[in-house]
């Protein structure tokens, strides 16, 4: 049994070690699937990868939420979503420039970003519990990024790499819960004048709220709840875009207003 937890131990590391050195070197891995063989193995080579960035002084500011979309949940053959950590370094204004250099493979998302002004400790939660939890709501576009070559990724590969994640912009205008129909909210996205997706707040579990309930339920009694101040990006509300060098994307969501993502060339 010992000899078990000690492979085991030892394949996390070298996926981490895998990860990190694509992360260093921008040139993209061969998928960590060989080495990972659950979830929760998965969720153990991620939880390295925070260390390592809590080590080099990167801040945690929340928590993004993947594997919103049924058909791809179906695709990869998975009945849940994912999740990963954010980090403020990570995190731009609207329409400030991104330096495109930092990423390796990126793809532009539309979503809702919820902010917490209570923690969400204990549980199990229910949607009431999460809507007094929201302070106020935000647009946001993911720039969901993978380490591993051509987003040949399976559900452990994505959830080892950080659930894909590599920046995000928040808009600057807060709007308060009340009065909002998440999952009517329509939302459309250009990238200079053509539009490349567009979707609705039901996209996302039928609900945002459905993908942060079960956020809050997944981390609730683990030693990393989700706390007062947290950023949380709830998932895709469309179809995700290809990033190239110099490229504008401005999402709009119905009663949330615009958030752009502006790109270095």
């Amino acid at each position: 049994m010992h000899d078990e937890w000690s492979q085991a131990v030892d394949a996390h590391a070298q996926a981490a070690e895998r990860l990190a050195e694509a992360a260093r070197t921008g040139l993209p891995c061969a998928p960590i699937r060989d080495l990972v063989g659950t979830a929760a193995d998965a969720y153990a080579v991620q939880e390295l990868g925070t260390r390592q960035a809590l080590g080099a002084g990167r801040r945690p500011v929340g928590r993004k939420i993947g594997l919103t979309n049924t058909a791809i949940q179906q695709q990869l053959g998975i009945d849940q979503p994912d999740f990963g950590m954010l980090f403020a370094d990570a995190c731009y204004c609207d329409g400030q420039p991104i330096p495109p250099g930092r990423f390796l493979q990126p793809r532009a998302e539309a979503e809702v970003a919820l902010v917490l002004d209570r923690d969400l400790s204990g549980g199990p939660f229910t949607v009431a519990d999460v809507i007094r939890a929201v302070e106020f709501v935000l647009p946001a576009i993911e720039i969901a990024d993978s380490r591993i070559a051509g987003w040949d990724i399976r559900l452990v590969d994505t959830i080892a790499d950080n659930a894909s994640s590599g920046a995000f912009v928040l808009g600057t205008t807060p709007v308060p819960l009340l009065g909002l129909d998440l999952r009517a909210a329509r939302m459309t996205m250009t990238r200079g004048d053509q539009e490349v997706s567009t979707g609705s707040g039901e996209a996302c579990l039928g609900h945002p709220l459905n993908a942060a309930v079960w956020l809050a339920n997944r981390l609730g009694r683990t030693g990393s709840p989700l706390r007062a101040g947290d950023v949380v990006l709830t998932g895709a509300l469309g179809p995700v875009v290809p990033v190239e060098p110099g490229d504008v994307f401005e999402a709009r969501i119905e009663g949330l207003g615009p958030v752009r993502a502006v790109f270095g060339k």
